[in-house]
């Protein structure tokens, strides 16, 4: 059995137990480059959640600093399938939806709203101006430019007869819920995800809300990272979903 699991730093178990956040940047796990540190994947919540499962876990989740975009995600998880790879479980912890991925040059570079990101000196002009439009409106439009776009994975999942189980790691889509989008323009409703999404439009089922009020710390006072007490959990959490509702091949 194998279960695949893709997300941000979140999902690759960052400073769980050790503060590198690639394996690269321990002189020990140089040469496996942007891994995941091995002593944080060991005790990540999708480690946990295969040894409960006895099943092999494949894990694409990179940390970077906790920008990884769901245009990454998406894309790796689409290549790894289109490979045919067909893992008898997904598992993807859905990042920010402000955070995006540019190919530059052959490179990709992940960018968010912070204005502190690292890009090559020509896309500098473009990455302040893409920061300075992340207005209200701005930020309403990519929640429901994602709320599509994971929905039409989700059926694209489907139609592969691939069980899988998302979440949200911090970001959500309860504004739908509540009626609290204002860009009238793009439709917008509750979709059916059958079983597969834990309640997208429920804050308090994100990752990051479900280990605060579970009363989890963070690693640090300026992390929003957890320790191995939250990721044991939180695969505990999952585990108890997949069983009842019956998400494995």
């Amino acid at each position: 059995m194998i279960v695949y699991v893709n997300g941000d730093s979140h999902s690759a178990g960052a400073e769980a137990v050790n503060p590198h956040a690639f394996a690269e940047d321990d002189p020990l796990y140089w040469a496996l480059g942007r891994q995941p540190h091995p002593d944080n994947l060991r005790v990540s919540y999708g480690c946990e959640l295969a040894n409960m499962l006895y099943a092999v876990l494949e894990c694409a989740a990179e940390s970077a600093a906790s920008n990884e975009s769901n245009d990454r995600i998406l894309r790796t998880t689409q290549e790894y399938l289109a490979n045919d790879s067909k893992p008898d479980l997904v598992v993807i912890g859905w990042s920010t939806w402000e955070r995006e991925e540019w190919l530059h040059n052959g490179i990709y570079y992940q960018v968010t709203a912070s204005g502190t990101d690292t890009v090559p000196h020509e896309l500098k002009t473009q990455y302040k101006e893409w920061v300075v439009m992340q207005d209200q409106p701005y930020r309403e439009k990519r929640l429901l430019e994602w709320h599509t776009r994971i929905h039409n994975f989700h059926k694209e999942l489907d139609e592969l007869n691939i069980p899988h189980v998302f979440f949200n790691t911090y970001s959500h889509f309860a504004p739908i819920r509540t009626g609290q989008i204002t860009v009238s323009s793009i439709p917008h409703k509750e979709l059916d995800w059958g079983n597969s999404y834990i309640d997208p439009y429920n804050p308090d089922l994100t990752y990051y809300n479900w280990c605060i009020q579970k009363g989890f710390k963070t690693v640090n006072p300026t992390s929003y990272h957890f320790g191995v007490d939250a990721h044991c959990a939180w695969a505990e959490f999952l585990y108890q979903r997949i069983v009842e509702k019956n998400l494995t091949a």
